[in-house]
């Protein structure tokens, strides 16, 4: 032990100073962008001077105030994948210590992959409360919070194996693409299940399973003919993540000093009379307490963010992100990475969290909008979230006498102002996700009223998303908190009342309600005209709501009885559309309908008709 010590103080080498991490932990030969920051961590590693193997140049070296960290810089250009040796070298330029770094082989096409479209429907679920596939995962020694089934808001035990084992239940729903919740590494002390806080960005967490786990729910997902969503976070980390119990910079997370609340107000971000103090209470400032704000427009934390990104999309052969509170990012930053993503990747769709309740101000947020030009803005992401259109689901249903903006006009109004998108099929369309009121819970399970919805969901523009649990009825109370609108899927559990995933498993309302969605979601996979096809919609009267989905080859009518009494109303007025067609199939009931005279439709009802 002595000879040890003594070596080590002869030769330079500080005992602590090896490598404790490299982010990324690897890298791939090939890509895009050639640059490469990898960033290593280790006791004082910062006095140690790093070089290279293989000829490759180091374009850039940065040391911040902490001596932990150095990130150096990389030029990949023509360097074949192979594996690499960076070495450090101490003050009497020996070498200290070194570490390997593998460049990997790309997989063929992965800058052309495809990425979801309008042409899918989007299935959301929350892993923790979705299936538990594997029971030894439900509690680990290296994470703080502890499975607790009986608690709303504790871990449940979903993971990944339980995505794995009903991937067959969600391809049977029709959806053809899945979009998980944050699994990432979150090791909060308390409501770590819903992932939002992470500790981990390289890391999924063990609760759920292992990065091979996640990569083989990737390759299974593709085997059915599905895609494989990421919920990526920009904004904020946990305040267990590792880097801020040692950050690199002071700057590299938003400090007041120290923590502040977001205001929340996002219209700051493009209010040209907000005052300065708004705007960074509202960007810079936290979320909760336990998740720190990222700093995005410092260009190391940017430059992780974006490796870190990209990294997954390579790695876990991805389809597309789904950003949470994506405009609460400084908005020139979060530019600036998702066109690094989209240079990267120009199939690559990403459908940012723009959680706010006017068109005008959502359009600002969509790749090339005229509205974000006004301001010489462009935030190069291809999809936004369309929150009105949920309000409109969630209010239209229970006004049965429609007045100047009520009842179905919500709807209308709702795709009156498509204009002001650059591109109306990418928005993403839902009735409710995993932070809103559940829609059964609004409508109190009524069957006619989310029959409706989803009929509307399931043929107007855009990507359609569904919330899991709807569609067996699933209902939760927002006001009881968010565990009541995060309730456990029945089935995904050993010793659970009933099957939920399996026919013979559910109760007669759930197989009702699942039915009908598989039905109607089915029928959209193959159907052009409600992909890509225009639209054309007239003004509702009697809280009749109709429109018409059209291309050169199809037509498809689709017909809302919003009011509490039968109507009957003559189709004339829909000639424009109608033309020489004479019948519809609904696809619903699957009868036909003649629409050359009148129509007699039920008090809340709808119908979806395939003209012929």
């Amino acid at each position: 032990m002595k000879k040890l010590l003594y070596i080590l103080l002869f030769t330079g080498i500080t005992a602590f100073a090896q490598v404790e991490r490299a982010e990324p932990p690897f890298w791939w030969s090939g890509m895009n962008n050639p640059e490469l920051q990898v960033m290593f961590y280790g006791k004082n590693i910062a006095q140690y001077t790093p070089s290279v193997s293989d000829g490759v140049v180091i374009n850039n070296v940065v040391k911040t105030e902490n001596p932990n960290y150095v990130f150096v810089t990389i030029d990949t250009k023509n360097v074949s994948a192979k594996s690499l040796t960076f070495s450090f070298k101490n003050v009497k330029d020996k070498v200290a210590f070194t570490q390997k770094y593998e460049l990997k082989q790309r997989r063929t096409g992965s800058a052309d992959r495809e990425s979801y479209t309008s042409a899918d429907m989007m299935y959301l679920l929350m892993p923790d409360r979705f299936a538990n596939g594997n029971p030894d995962n439900d509690s680990t020694k290296d994470t703080n919070e502890k499975v607790k089934r009986d608690n709303p808001n504790g871990r449940h035990g979903g993971d990944i194996e339980g995505i794995i084992k009903n991937l067959d239940y969600i391809k049977e729903l029709g959806a053809t693409a899945v979009w998980a919740t944050p699994l990432c590494e979150d090791n909060d002390p308390r409501g770590s299940y819903h992932g939002y806080g992470q500790s981990d960005v390289y890391k999924i967490d063990p609760r759920y399973g292992t990065n091979e786990d996640y990569l083989r729910l990737s390759a299974e997902v593709k085997k059915k003919g599905m895609k494989l969503v990421l919920d990526y976070v920009t904004n904020h980390w946990g305040a267990q993540h590792w880097m801020y119990k040692d950050l690199p910079t002071y700057e590299w997370v938003h400090q007041f000093p120290g923590y502040s609340q977001s205001n929340y107000r996002m219209a700051t971000q493009f209010d040209v009379n907000a005052s300065k103090s708004d705007k960074r209470q509202c960007v810079d400032g936290w979320f909760v307490p336990s998740m720190p704000d990222l700093n995005q427009s410092n260009p190391l934390v940017l430059n992780y963010l974006t490796q870190n990104a990209i990294w997954w999309i390579e790695y876990a052969d991805l389809d597309g992100f789904r950003v949470d509170t994506y405009s609460y990012n400084d908005k020139e930053g979060i530019s600036k990475w998702t066109k690094a993503i989209t240079d990267e990747y120009p199939k690559f769709n990403i459908v940012g969290e723009v959680w706010m309740n006017d068109q005008a101000q959502m359009a600002y947020w969509q790749k090339d909008s005229k509205v974000g030009a006004i301001q010489s803005y462009n935030s190069h992401l291809p999809s936004v979230m369309d929150f009105t259109g949920m309000d409109a689901l969630a209010q239209a249903f229970s006004e049965d006498d429609a007045g100047w903006d009520r009842g179905m006009y919500k709807m209308y109004n709702n795709l009156a102002n498509d204009f002001l998108y650059p591109n109306i099929n990418s928005i993403l369309t839902f009735a409710e996700n995993h932070d809103t009121g559940r829609f059964n819970e609004i409508y109190k399970n009524d069957f006619k009223k989310y029959q409706m919805a989803m009929a509307i969901l399931a043929t107007e523009r855009g990507i359609p998303q569904l919330y899991y649990g709807s569609e067996i009825g699933m209902a939760g109370d927002k006001g009881k908190g968010d565990g009541d609108i995060r309730h456990d899927f029945p089935g995904g559990w050993k010793g659970d009342d009933h099957n939920a995933f399996t026919t013979a498993g559910r109760t007669e309302q759930e197989k009702q309600y699942f039915d009908f969605t598989s039905k109607l979601f089915t029928w959209r996979k193959s159907k052009a005209v409600i992909h890509s096809g225009k639209t054309t919609q007239y003004l509702p009267y009697d809280n009749v709501y109709v429109y018409f989905r059209y291309n050169e080859k199809e037509t498809v009518m689709v017909v809302v009885n919003n009011s509490a009494t039968t109507k009957t109303f003559k189709t004339d007025r829909f000639s424009e559309n109608i033309k020489a067609y004479k019948s519809g199939t609904d696809v619903i009931t699957g009868k036909s309908v003649n629409v050359t005279g009148e129509i007699t439709m039920e008090p809340k009802s709808v119908m979806v008709l395939e003209l012929k």
